[in-house]
């Protein structure tokens, strides 16, 4: 058996008057994060754990931010496809943990159904899928609810 460890990282800064996805699901704030695409940064470092485990570089090489036809997209749209390389060498996925800094709004009443829509498209069960979140205790600029930040950690195997 072939296994095969990833990790991610991703951080997006926050800003008034925009649409705050995370994990798949559209979260209710006045504020959202800023990206070229749409700022999921769950699932942002959902992907370059999954790329960096099959050492097929990182999510800014497959899904480049001066692209148009990456412009807004869903990232749901972008794990898919990192899926399909994932699935193109054979290797499937374990389990994924991932923990979400971010001060506001609460992500705990979030997770269960942010699991699911991951699982789907991990195809895995929703009991692999862990999501935490914690806040960063007024400490920098993610503690100021100026940014948010996910890492992410996922097994593979063949």
């Amino acid at each position: 058996m072939d296994i095969r460890i990833g990790f991610g990282v991703d951080v997006h800064r926050l800003e008034e008057g925009r649409e705050f996805w995370l994990g798949g699901l559209k979260l209710p704030s006045s504020f959202g994060a800023v990206g070229h695409s749409d700022a999921d940064v769950l699932i942002h470092a959902i992907c370059d754990a999954l790329l960096g485990a099959l050492n097929l570089r990182d999510i800014g090489f497959h899904f480049s931010d001066t692209d148009p036809q990456y412009k807004g997209i869903d990232s749901k749209i972008l794990l898919k496809n990192v899926m399909t390389l994932i699935k193109e060498k054979q290797f499937g996925v374990v389990n994924i943990d991932a923990t979400v800094i971010l001060e506001k709004p609460k992500v705990n009443p979030y997770i269960p159904e942010i699991q699911t829509i991951l699982a789907e498209i991990l195809e895995v069960e929703v009991d692999r899928v862990s999501i935490k979140a914690t806040t960063h205790e007024k400490v920098d600029s993610f503690g100021a609810g100026e940014a948010v930040k996910a890492y992410a950690v996922c097994l593979v195997s063949k």
